[in-house]
């Protein structure tokens, strides 16, 4: 097999890495062939321990963001793919062999492959939501008109191709997958795989507090993504007003008891909406975002 890299950024996860690592490191592949690399992101508990009780090689930086991590990551590896997980998900046993020979065989021209994620155990009513309405399906993103992409939870490219555009850009809160698939896709060109037979299981966000950060947080990223790509996106007021229009509807039945996934999901898209866009118009509004695009 081609040789792979596995980069994991971690935060702060030491309860929930083990089972990541289990996981990568329980891949049906020939394990010469594959390295693993946790970047640990300035964490302030026991998350750089864990990851070297498994024997992988692990690196620490100081607290930058997920796309930071990452690309400390990839530069450092040695695999001729880089495939990228979170240290909230867990591989299954195939992942890696799938995502390869997807890739490999369209191998002149594939610069990259993603796989498919599923929840892990979603019990709640916000993970329930995420499930029912495909938050990481990356066939759905990657269908996308204008800006196809993969979710960073399960996807792998070419270390060259990574090189060509710099990796990820930095500047991210979210959407930094997005960007640069973008950048990869008009660089480098070529292929790109989607093999849903490459499983990753993912743990969602489970209360709607936590899921509603993790969104206002999507909701800045896009933001950043909209002025940094101001002349490919044509978003203007009659788009924001009437994102807030199906808000307010959405509002008139979005605290009814959920007693069925109708009424669930109406309540979970009102609230990935309206933190969205309240995170969106921080951004938006701030002077400083805008001068750094």
């Amino acid at each position: 097999m081609t040789s792979v890299s596995i980069v994991i950024p971690a935060y702060n996860a030491e309860k929930i890495l083990g089972k990541c690592l289990r996981a990568v490191c329980g891949q049906d592949v020939p394990q010469r062939d594959v390295e693993v690399i946790v970047v640990d992101d300035g964490s302030t508990d026991a998350t750089p321990e864990v990851a070297e009780s498994f024997g992988v090689r692990v690196l620490r930086r100081p607290n930058g963001g997920a796309g930071a991590a990452r690309n400390a990551g990839w530069r450092a590896a040695k695999g001729e793919w880089v495939a990228f997980t979170d240290s909230d998900c867990m591989p299954a046993r195939s992942w890696l062999r799938a995502l390869v020979n997807a890739a490999e065989t369209k191998a002149t021209t594939a610069v990259g492959a993603a796989g498919k994620t599923v929840g892990f155990e979603s019990r709640t009513a916000a993970a329930r939501f995420c499930d029912i309405s495909g938050s990481l399906d990356a066939e759905r993103h990657l269908a996308h008109p204008k800006f196809p992409f993969a979710p960073s939870a399960n996807l792998m490219y070419r270390r060259t191709a990574l090189e060509e555009v710099n990796g990820f850009d930095e500047r991210y809160v979210t959407y930094e997958a997005c960007d640069l698939h973008w950048r990869i896709m008009r660089a480098v060109g070529g292929s790109f795989v989607y093999e849903p037979r490459a499983l990753v299981f993912h743990r969602h966000r489970e209360d709607w507090k936590a899921f509603w950060r993790q969104q206002y947080a999507y909701g800045v990223g896009y933001g950043q993504f909209v002025l940094g790509h101001r002349n490919e996106c044509d978003w203007t007021i009659t788009n924001e007003l009437r994102e807030w229009g199906d808000i307010g509807r959405l509002g008139l039945t979005a605290w009814l008891p959920p007693k069925n996934d109708t009424l669930l999901y109406r309540r979970g898209l009102f609230v990935k909406k309206f933190a969205q866009r309240l995170g969106f118009m921080k951004t938006q509004w701030s002077r400083k975002e805008r001068e750094r695009w």
